[in-house]
């Protein structure tokens, strides 16, 4: 009869497996594929991947049936977003609560920082700024708190990170979210942002070039690795 197996038949014959598999050998989703597929990508427009380097692990990625063969292909990669979850060995694990408060002068996250659950921040005067391009992300969903009386705060976006701040009141300021990331990449993190600002800016954006980078016409940050908008 189809599909029966011999007793005498290996472990495994079945396709099934033998015994208990780790983390690093439970099989890949689509969109965990998907998910490091846009990471290579990425990698390639800041110049840590060549094209030939590139292709190879696109064709790997694509075919990749696990988290280890995944994992594999970035781990040379700095500020992989999701690569935490696809390694086998345990994630970071992230503050319930972070709170900032800046009443005169500046504050910002930014390298590797790892991304709580929820963050208060509230500025009197000052500047606030969270940088997500190289943020190391433990969930799906951060949710920020914010109460600007005068000043900013600046959201910096990476692809696959989207901002939603439609229930931030504003009394006398000014709440800005640019998307420009290309259609069809994968949310990787949404960042919910509600509160207040009474006199200040809220700004969600994607990376600016630098000087050097300006005056060479250098691609806009990720775009050599998104592409035109469509």
């Amino acid at each position: 009869m189809t599909g029966e197996v011999s007793p005498d038949s290996p472990p495994g014959s079945s396709g099934l497996p033998a015994g208990p598999v780790s983390r690093g050998e439970l099989r890949a989703s689509h969109t965990d594929r998907d998910a490091v597929v846009e990471l290579l990508r990425v990698a390639a427009g800041d110049g840590r991947l060549t094209s030939d380097e590139l292709d190879e692990r696109l064709e790997v990625a694509l075919t990749a049936r696990t988290y280890s063969e995944l994992a594999a292909l970035t781990a040379d990669l700095p500020a992989a977003p999701g690569a935490a979850g696809l390694a086998p060995g345990p994630a970071p694990e992230p503050r319930e609560v972070v709170r900032m408060r800046v009443t005169s002068g500046n504050a910002q996250r930014n390298g590797r920082w790892v991304v709580p659950q929820r963050m208060e921040c509230a500025v009197t005067s000052g500047n606030i700024k969270l940088d997500f391009t190289e943020a190391v992300l433990t969930g799906p969903v951060v949710r920020i708190d914010a109460d600007v009386r005068s000043g900013n705060i600046t959201i910096v976006t990476r692809p696959g990170v989207v901002v939603d701040a439609d229930d931030v009141s504003i009394g006398s300021g000014n709440v800005k979210v640019r998307s420009p990331w290309a259609p069809g990449v994968p949310e990787i993190l949404r960042v919910e942002v509600t509160g207040r600002v009474r006199s200040g800016n809220i700004t969600a954006r994607p990376p600016r070039r630098n000087l050097w980078q300006w005056l060479t016409r250098a691609p806009r940050p990720y775009a050599a690795a998104i592409g035109p908008p469509r």
